[in-house]
C-alpha cells in the first residue's frame, strides 16, 4: 500500500521498500541531472537540531552553518528516500533549499537512493541495509569508507 503524503510528486511514488520501511520509486524514467524532489521541513537552529537528533529524529538535514531542516513533517515525502551505497541520486543545497537530484538516468520502478553522508564518528550507530555488492555496512559518506574499513578490520581482529 503506498504511503499517504500531503504532497504529490510526478516522478515518485512512496511504498514499501526492501531496504528499510518505505522508499521512493520512480513512476517514470528520470534523466540524469534532474531535480527529483525538494527535501522540506521546519527550519531549526543548530542547537534545536542537535536536540532533535539526540531525541532520535533521523530527518534533520543540514542546510547552512546557522540552520538545519527538520524533515519529520507530513508534507516532506522526501524523508522516505533511503540511503544506499550504490546511489542514483544525491542531495544538493542551493540557496538554503535541499534538492534530491538524479546522478544518472533512472528507470521506471527503480528505487531512488542517495548517500546520507553521515560522519565517521556516527557510522557504527547507523547500519546500512541497502544490500548492494559494494555495501560498506554503515550509512557513512563515501570519503570515510577507507577509514571505516580499517576500523571494522581492527574491531573484527580484536573480537577473534
Amino acid at each position: 500500500m503506498p504511503v499517504e503524503t500531503q504532497v504529490e510528486n510526478k516522478y515518485l511514488e512512496f511504498k514499501k521498500s526492501g531496504i528499510h520501511n518505505y522508499g521512493a520509486f520512480a513512476v517514470k524514467p528520470v534523466r540524469k541531472g534532474m531535480r527529483i524532489i525538494e527535501y522540506v521541513g521546519r527550519p531549526l537552529t543548530k542547537k534545536k537540531a542537535q536536540a532533535a537528533l539526540q531525541d532520535g529524529n533521523a530527518y534533520v538535514f543540514t542546510i547552512n552553518k546557522h540552520f538545519d531542516i527538520d524533515g519529520e513533517v507530513p508534507w516532506n515525502p522526501a524523508r522516505f528516500i533511503n540511503h544506499g551505497c550504490e546511489v542514483n541520486a544525491e542531495s544538493d543545497v542551493e540557496d538554503d533549499r535541499v534538492w534530491i537530484i538524479a546522478t544518472r538516468n533512472i528507470k521506471k520502478g527503480e528505487e531512488i537512493l542517495y548517500n546520507y553522508n553521515y560522519d565517521l564518528e556516527d557510522a557504527l550507530e547507523n547500519p546500512c541495509y541497502c544490500g548492494s555488492k559494494n555495501c560498506i555496512g554503515y550509512m557513512v559518506g563515501e570519503d570515510y569508507w577507507p577509514k571505516l574499513r580499517k576500523q571494522i578490520a581492527k574491531r573484527d581482529k580484536k573480537s577473534k
